[in-house]
């Protein structure tokens, strides 16, 4: 019985399927961004915020930070952060805008008063999709933070 026929095959089979995979591979790096197309900070719209990020307060649990358009302010954004903390699942009011690449958010634990402002900015390293600066509760003092949007 001759199996050289059917070894070629399977050569030829496992090469074509390489050759597909690595084409695949390399259509799907041609989405992502590169550092020619990163838009910069001053350059994004609001809209551009919309969705979840991930929200890093130094010295608090990692939470989840919600945004899209705000109902009643053009060009503002609202929405909640939700943190997972020892007494529970805590979740709070924000709104924000985005002005020439400074962002700024207030934060409200009971939905009549600012509890904390949030002033960042937009790095152009972060290609539009992270954004730092520091935290200020209010009567205490401030904490650098880090949001970073999620996929």
């Amino acid at each position: 019985m001759n199996r050289t026929p059917l070894l070629l095959w399977q050569h030829r089979s496992a090469a074509w399927l390489c050759g597909v995979t690595a084409l695949l591979g390399l259509a799907a790096c041609q989405g992502l961004p590169t550092r020619s197309t990163c838009p910069k900070g001053q350059d994004l719209s609001p809209e551009m915020l919309y969705g979840q990020w991930t929200a890093q307060i130094a010295g608090e649990p990692v939470g989840t930070l919600s945004l899209g358009p705000h109902p009643e302010h053009a060009g503002s954004l609202r929405g909640e952060l939700s943190q997972t903390q020892v007494q529970g699942s805590v979740r709070r009011a924000v709104v924000a805008d985005l002005d020439e690449g400074e962002f700024t958010l207030e934060e409200t634990h009971d939905g009549q008063r600012i509890a904390a402002t949030w002033l960042g900015s937009l790095p152009d390293a972060g290609c539009g999709r992270q954004i730092q600066g520091q935290r200020t509760l209010a009567g205490q003092g401030s904490r650098p933070f880090v949001l970073i949007r999620q996929p």
